[in-house]
């Protein structure tokens, strides 16, 4: 008897099990290759938590500190690379000849974000020009708590660069997988896990958009929301939802390894600073 694994979720820095108990196979050609657990929205609401509590301690890591954890995502994920593989060709999502390229995607992918973690302050912010014995600069920083909702269609190197787009400026990430992608959160979870990231600043969750719009765009402690999906109508809803706590929508984007993707997540703060007489 072949026993299925369950594919679990991976939230405050720990693999945990839907508070609903709720599973749904995971069928590949009319067979079941595991069973994976469903998000419920008690589920986000304690992932959001985790992610508060985890945004100001990664906010805090110098910027060199988060691109060396960026940079070992990367060698976690080469490390894993026959094993990503495997699971693409058991899940029929990539074919055999492309999942080599495929893994090599996601790793190029966490090492150009490494290399901005440092990089992104110098381009977006400056010394701005005024009239006056002041100094007026201008530094990005992060927006706090952001949920990201993935593509339908299963794509590692997009979830990558949705993930690292947001973490790079020293956000925290609460992301919803699409079903067609969930198999691959607790492979994903542990390359996040032996990281040296601080638990709670990913927090990957495994469900349907449908279930959780509503609590995702309602929730008060989540300040932006990244939504990659396809799915129009939720899109929109979202947004009006949103309305009331003021929260940054932003809207799918073709766009991959791109300083936008990390500027979509900052504010930008100024300081006036007296020069003296």
């Amino acid at each position: 008897m072949d026993v299925l694994k369950t594919i679990k979720m991976f939230a405050g820095g720990a693999f945990i099990r839907s508070e609903s108990g709720a599973t749904v196979p995971y069928i590949v050609e009319g067979e079941e290759l595991a069973r994976v657990c469903v998000a419920s929205k008690k589920d986000f609401r304690n992932a959001v938590t985790s992610a508060k509590n985890a945004q100001s301690i990664w906010a805090a890591k110098s910027t060199y500190n988060r691109s060396q954890i960026l940079y070992r995502m990367a060698e976690m994920t080469q490390g894993r690379e026959t094993e990503l593989m495997n699971l693409m060709m058991a899940s029929e999502l990539v074919d055999e000849a492309n999942v080599g390229e495929e893994v090599q995607k996601a790793v190029d992918t966490f090492v150009y974000y490494a290399g901005w973690c440092d990089k992104y302050q110098q381009v977006m912010g400056g010394l701005n020009p005024v009239t006056g014995p002041y100094h007026n600069f201008t530094a990005p920083e992060a927006v706090g708590v952001v949920s990201l909702v993935t593509s339908e269609k299963f794509n590692l190197s997009q979830i990558v660069d949705n993930i690292c787009a947001i973490i790079c400026s020293g956000n925290s990430v609460v992301a919803l997988l699409s079903p067609e992608s969930s198999v691959f959160v607790s492979i994903l979870g542990e390359i996040f896990h032996t990281s040296d990231l601080p638990g709670g600043v990913v927090n990957l969750l495994s469900g349907k958009i449908e279930d959780l719009a509503t609590v995702m765009a309602e929730h008060m402690e989540v300040n932006s929301i990244s939504f990659q999906n396809e799915n129009e109508k939720i899109y929109f809803d979202m947004r009006s939802r949103s309305i009331d706590n003021m929260k940054r929508v932003v809207g799918a984007n073709q766009k991959a390894k791109s300083l936008e993707l990390i500027t979509d997540f900052v504010e930008q703060k100024t300081v006036w600073h007296p020069i003296g007489v």
